[in-house]
């Protein structure tokens, strides 16, 4: 009787350890920025031709989205956002308006391969 209890004392703890750990990582799984060119808070001099955004996870570019606005608040016109060929954690977006001296904000969001939604937001100074 005793060696029952034990032994489904046991299993009882080892799937509560496996939920637990399994339940931390899934926290875990989310595409954080990792590196932005322009770099966040950058002092830049000459006007970038593509923005390009780097994750710590693989994202789904048709779930996935960037809105840059300059110094006048309107929206900067860009191309269609892709993922570089090579690097699934890494996606592009071509500036189609000359930038002019001033600030602008980049708006991101993105869905991992995962299915887990990241947003978040940065700027960078054109001189």
């Amino acid at each position: 009787m005793i060696a029952k209890i034990r032994s489904s004392y046991r299993l009882l703890s080892t799937i509560f350890v496996l939920f637990v750990g399994l339940s931390a990582q899934q926290a875990l799984a989310h595409a954080h920025l990792k590196m932005q060119v322009p770099a966040a808070d950058a002092s830049i001099s000459s006007a970038p031709k593509m923005l390009t955004l780097n994750f710590s996870e693989g994202i789904e570019a048709s779930f996935s989205g960037v809105k840059i606005t300059g110094p006048d608040h309107k929206a900067v016109k860009t191309g269609k956002l892709s993922l570089d060929p090579n690097n699934s954690t890494q996606i592009n977006i071509p500036i189609e308006t000359e930038l002019t001296a001033g600030k602008y904000n980049v708006s991101w969001h993105v869905v991992s391969v995962d299915g887990h939604k990241t947003k978040g937001q940065y700027s960078f100074t054109l001189n």
